[in-house]
């Protein structure tokens, strides 16, 4: 197999290899890293994923991306550990399916990504001899996948930074209830500033010693697993005209389902799925960038993004460039900088984008319960309502990224009922927590990491 470099959405920083985009995390020129090439999988090699396990299809495709550095059977491990929970698909009517990323120990999509990337990470620290500083800003699942997946490696620290005011209680309680090697810090401020402090700490001379590397969606080894459900999804629904809402926030999940179909999967569109923070439904009807700054909060807290990272790769994979403009130490000037126009047009023939406020996501619950009997989150409701919104004539494969339960108080205020609380989560409720709060305050960060 082709060994698969990557280079910079600034186009300031050499080729690197899979595994030093991952131990780097993002680019020294502040870019995101992005595949040079990628492997392309036939229509028939994707129709015979149907006959494997989940973990298997997993293996068949990153296996193209680490062939260099981890040797085959220790990769299929790798994937049988890392994908050991059901990932379903639903049909709740003729033409809309739901598939299930929630089963997974933390109850979010995020275990996907974090899961594997923990063991990618332990194996090349533990083979090179070195140890890891993982720091991680999260809007909502993000800490808690990557938390409980990273928790007891001998040879990675973790740092989890979250907005103090804007997650759920039992989102915050999977990330400060561990201890251990994980470390949970509350900022004052949005995601958004949590993510401008974490993405500044990597470039900081000062903590070069530490082998910071990044568990956000900014590193390519969260992108890449996420690649595979798009790929499970398509092949138990088998319908080629088949159509994606993706519930988005940090545009992670769908440059998941963008890689997917760059290798192969038949998708006919994308539904981008955003909350109030509306900065893409109204850059792909204006042309405009324009971020949304301060963040808008909302009940699909983990979307709660003005100014999404992976759109620097989905610009750049359309032919434009997106970035932030910088002092020079580092500092952001101004957010969302396009210095160069992507295709916009054939961007409009790929994506419909969609904005969802809170009250459409109190209606959808609603109406998703009371027609289908099923319980569904804030996120999966973006999602939905969202799909409702497009009214394409073809299957739609909506998302469902977190359990319910997560989301108890808005459950009750638009059901009147308690969801059901699954083992993964009931626990929590009896756990101390243990946190430090700091200001929007980049020194402060840097005195935590030292």
């Amino acid at each position: 197999m082709e060994k698969i470099l990557f280079r910079s959405t600034n186009f300031q920083s050499g080729l690197v290899t899979f595994k030093d985009a991952i131990l780097k995390g993002q680019a020294p020129d502040y870019g995101l890293y992005v595949p040079t090439t990628l492997p392309h999988f036939t229509h028939k090699d994707i129709l015979n994923f149907s006959m494997m396990e989940y973990y298997e299809v997993a293996f068949e495709i990153i296996k193209h991306f680490v062939c260099d550095f981890i040797p085959e059977k220790d990769l299929l491990k790798i994937c049988q550990q890392a994908y050991n929970f059901p990932v379903p698909v639903k049909q709740i009517d003729e033409n809309h399916f739901i598939l299930y990323l929630d089963k997974g120990p933390t109850a979010s999509f995020k275990d996907f990504a974090a899961r594997f990337l923990a063991r990618i990470m332990s194996y090349i620290a533990t083979r090179e001899g070195i140890n890891l500083t993982v720091v991680v800003a999260t809007s909502g699942d993000t800490g808690g996948a990557v938390a409980h997946a990273f928790l007891g490696l001998d040879n990675i620290r973790v740092i989890v930074l979250f907005p103090e005011k804007e997650i759920s209680i039992r989102q915050r309680k999977q990330m400060t209830t561990l201890g251990k090697n994980i470390k949970a810090v509350a900022v004052k401020g949005t995601f958004d500033d949590c993510q401008a402090l974490v993405k500044r700490a990597f470039n900081d001379p000062v903590l070069k010693h530490k082998n910071l590397t990044s568990a956000n969606s900014i590193n390519f080894g969260r992108l890449l697993p996420q690649s595979v459900y798009y790929f499970k999804a398509y092949v138990e629904i088998k319908r080629d005209d088949l159509v994606f809402s993706v519930p988005s926030g940090n545009f992670g999940n769908l440059m998941g389902g963008v890689l997917a179909r760059e290798m192969g999967v038949p998708v006919k569109k994308f539904i981008v799925a955003v909350n109030e923070n509306n900065e893409f439904p109204e850059f792909l009807k204006t042309g405009v960038y324009q971020p949304v700054v301060p963040s808008k909060k909302c009940s699909s807290n983990a979307m709660n993004v003005g100014h999404p990272s992976n759109l620097a790769r989905l610009i750049d994979l359309y032919g434009g460039w997106l970035t932030d403009e910088r002092d020079q130490n580092g500092n952001v000037i101004k957010k969302g900088v396009m210095k160069r126009q992507p295709d916009i047009e054939l961007m409009r023939k790929h994506f419909i984008s969609f904005s969802i406020s809170d009250d459409e996501v109190d209606r959808t619950i609603k109406y998703i319960y009371e027609k289908y009997h099923i319980i569904i989150e804030p996120h999966g409701a973006v999602s939905i309502a969202a799909a409702i919104k497009a009214n394409i004539n073809h299957p739609v494969c909506c998302l469902e990224t977190a359990d319910p339960a997560k989301f108890p108080e808005k459950i009750k205020e638009v059901l009147n009922i308690e969801p059901p609380v699954p083992e993964t989560l009931a626990h929590l409720d009896f756990l101390e927590e243990q946190f430090t709060v700091i200001e929007n305050d980049y020194q402060q960060l840097v005195d935590i990491i030292i």
